[in-house]
């Protein structure tokens, strides 16, 4: 695989997968159809969720990702306050919304576009108790590593910075750091990428102690997670990682579906990564051809390529 076709697959896959959970959110594991029936329409008699959302539609997930690469590039860098500027743009009028409507969002987004629109600082406005660590800085935030040229210090930093703006608890903030890094080893052909990441990650919050603290605590030791597809940054991220240990695109957002809860977010994590590792020809062509909001994400995923040496 060329280099464009794992960020191609990065980027598609996170949307498809945020499209294919949409239908199944909210529900529990147990409830969840078996995997040769989740499709992106459910199937019949299955309860679905956001029942007048059209079948295809990605969430609050990828728009609020196509938000951070709108940002990344025309900005040329990670300007926070440009981002928060298409935060605001999205909750209020439905940027980068398929057909301008915005059907999910997040408690702790919700709070914090709120604290925006009052006029606080971007790096000021997320949420940094620890009831504050959902997973909606870590669901947007693959297109940050797909588009970074700059040393893993330096796209950690901005993997950071960019979950200030909603999720500014120091947990959460590594969680971004973390996938981050891996995906950047995937992209890269590097062997065995979650521990080269985990490693890295490891030694640069050794000069950041509260950071350190949050990761040797909270995060790990990595195989004692339990996996709920909850909307916890935590298990959002470990639920995913469980899901791409399967061996093709398809096994693993169909996995990440049968977690439950919060559907759309751990298949739009697992698919973003799944994507990177089996690139854009893996994901099944029924998927692509029937994703919505082509006319958002076609000129910025061309943007992106573009910028690929």
């Amino acid at each position: 695989m060329t280099k464009k076709e794992k960020i191609a697959g990065g980027l598609i896959g996170l949307m498809v997968g945020d499209a294919l959970g949409v239908p199944y959110e909210f529900h529990s594991a147990s409830s969840i159809p078996i995997e040769n029936e989740i499709e992106f329409e459910p199937p019949h008699g299955f309860r679905r969720a956001h029942a007048g959302v059209p079948i295809g539609t990605f969430s609050d997930d990828s728009a609020q990702a196509l938000i951070l690469l709108n940002t990344l590039l025309e900005c040329e860098k990670l300007d926070v306050k440009h981002f928060a500027n298409g935060l605001v743009d999205w909750y209020d009028r439905g940027f980068m919304a398929v057909d301008g409507k915005v059907f999910d969002v997040g408690i702790q987004t919700r709070a914090a576009i709120l604290e925006l629109k009052s006029g606080v600082e971007p790096i000021f406005a997320g949420g940094i108790d620890e009831f504050s660590n959902g997973n909606g800085s870590l669901m947007r935030v693959l297109p940050l590593a797909l588009w970074h040229r700059g040393s893993d210090a330096e796209l950690i930093e901005d993997a950071e910075l960019q979950s200030r703006v909603t999720h500014a608890h120091p947990r959460s903030q590594v969680c971004c750091a973390l996938y981050c890094l891996w995906a950047r080893y995937l992209l890269n052909d590097s062997g065995d990428a979650w521990n080269k990441a985990a490693e890295l990650a490891s030694d640069y919050y050794k000069n950041h102690e509260d950071k350190f603290a949050q990761l040797e605590t909270h995060i790990r030791p990595f195989d004692e997670h339990e996996t709920n597809g909850s909307g916890y940054v935590v298990d959002a991220l470990f639920s995913a990682k469980a899901a791409c240990e399967k061996n093709s695109f398809e096994e693993t957002v169909k996995a990440a579906i049968k977690f439950g809860n919060d559907t759309d977010t751990t298949a739009c994590i697992a698919g973003g990564i799944a994507g990177l590792k089996y690139g854009i020809d893996a994901i099944p062509s029924r998927w692509r051809e029937n994703l919505r909001g082509k006319e958002l994400y076609e000129p910025l995923l061309n943007g992106l390529l573009k910028t690929v040496l």
